[in-house]
């Protein structure tokens, strides 16, 4: 029987630059993809348990840790990549309902094409901006919102203002999480913002992130968590404490600390995260 051949990479231009499909050497079925240069997803298409980047597996964490083992959630994603999230989440809650949200639409193509989802998965893919499909979404009709937006490796202007955290508020049951991925360092001028906007409608917050992010010694993802009930703050630090990569959850007077004056950020004054130092998130 011939050998199946060597998967090669895949370079295509899409609305928002140049994207690449990179193949991995060590996992047959496994692919990076990039946007000029930075990376976006990764994706073993035989193993959607595998979460290579540890931002993604916080995410995975929360998503665990929303319901009961098994149980389904209702998703929505503002951000939509390779769909590594709502693969992991359809091989581990079968039942759950996701919309995911992309605005690239070339993007979109490209992993269909390339990436293609397993039938019958509960995904159904939506091509559109992601605060206006957060504010056509139907009230309380989310178990979970996960925004993993970036244009480039910047979080857009348009999702870092209070009124896009009312609006996730509005969309989430009233039991419902907001996780977001985000990125900044000290002395985190940008996430002091965001922790203020969603302080005004969400009354527990947390942060999970490594240590020497949260020390300001580096650049580097910080995942933002908001709900109006308790969150599961116990389970989160023993599972990010054991990762691969451990990371702390702060809380409380942690994150109250953080905040100190920051005031929310209004849609007029709001702007995209910080451009990442040189090397922070780039690949090849």
């Amino acid at each position: 029987m011939d050998e199946a051949p060597e998967p090669i990479p895949v370079t295509r231009t899409v609305d928002c630059g140049t994207a690449k499909l990179l193949p991995d050497v060590d996992r047959p079925r496994a692919w990076l993809l990039t946007v000029d240069g930075a990376p976006q997803s990764y994706v073993d298409l035989d193993a959607p348990l595998h979460l290579e980047f540890e931002y993604v597996r916080r995410l995975a964490f929360v998503l665990d840790e929303a319901a009961a083992p098994g149980e389904p959630l209702d998703v929505l994603h503002l951000g939509g990549g390779a769909l590594t999230l709502p693969r992991y989440l359809a091989a581990t809650r079968s039942r759950s309902r996701q919309d995911v949200v992309e605005a690239d639409r070339a993007l979109l193509a490209l992993v269909a094409e390339h990436l293609p989802l397993p039938g019958n998965c509960g995904i159904t893919l939506h091509a559109d901006d992601a605060r206006t499909a957060l504010e056509a979404a139907p009230e309380d009709s989310a178990d979970v919102i996960v925004a993993d937006v970036f244009g480039g490796s910047r979080v857009p202007a348009q999702l870092t203002s209070v009124e896009y955290a009312r609006a996730a508020a509005r969309v989430l049951r009233e039991d419902g999480c907001y996780a977001a991925n985000l990125a900044d360092s000290a002395p985190f001028g940008f996430l002091r913002g965001q922790l203020a906007n969603f302080a005004t409608v969400f009354e527990h917050l947390a942060l999970i992130a490594e240590p020497s992010v949260l020390r300001g010694r580096r650049f580097g993802n910080a995942v933002l968590l908001a709900s109006r009930a308790p969150l599961p703050l116990a389970a989160l630090a023993r599972r990010a404490a054991g990762d691969v990569f451990p990371a702390r959850v702060e809380h409380g007077a942690a994150v109250r600390r953080l905040i100190a004056d920051a005031a929310p950020v209004g849609d007029a004054e709001a702007v995209a995260s910080p451009v990442p130092p040189g090397g922070a998130f780039s690949v090849g």
